[in-house]
């Protein structure tokens, strides 16, 4: 009787693990305050597209790959918002005694970007970015589906077909 009352119970404990692991299979983008370039508190949990995708790509000034990168973007992002709707939040990583160079960067670069700065890291550290570049695709609920490292030339090419893949209401795992 023990037996089969402990095997009933592991067995509903399973399914009831495996039920909670499919339904959230993945997360949410972490709740941390950042800073815009203004200088104002912006809390990342409300990064939103409408319901349309959204690119967060980390970065940084010193950043070669990442201004590689990000310049890429830039050069078909009109584009991309056009046929897709997606929106791109560049978050730069320097810390605050760089801080001051984002802006005149940013503006010198022509980047049509929502740019955050995350001086302390902490966004940075609740995603789990270890290199920059790191990119992300945040689906239209607000859930992390898709992440990058590092840029060769044309990995935008692969952004855009994952948005597009999301906009055609695929499921993506990576």
């Amino acid at each position: 009787m023990k037996k089969s009352s402990l095997i009933l119970y592991l067995l509903l404990i399973s399914i009831i693990g495996f039920a909670q692991n499919t339904e959230n299979k993945y997360r949410k983008i972490p709740s941390v305050d950042v800073k815009t370039l203004d200088g104002e508190i912006f809390n990342t949990a409300n990064i939103s597209n409408n319901g349309k995708p959204v690119i967060i790509s980390f970065w940084a000034t010193w950043c070669k790959s990442c201004i590689k990168e990000l310049d890429a973007i830039e050069d078909v992002y009109e584009d991309w918002q056009g046929e897709t709707g997606v929106k791109l939040v560049a978050v730069c990583i320097d810390n605050s005694r760089s801080s001051a160079k984002v802006l005149p960067f940013v503006e010198g670069r022509g980047w049509d970007y929502k740019v955050l700065l995350d001086v302390n890291s902490d966004f940075k550290r609740a995603m789990n970015v270890n290199i920059v570049p790191h990119s992300f695709i945040i689906n239209g609920k607000g859930e992390i589906v898709w992440q990058h490292t590092a840029y060769v030339e044309g990995d935008e090419d692969e952004y855009i077909k994952i948005v597009k893949e999301l906009e055609a209401g695929k499921d993506i795992l990576k």
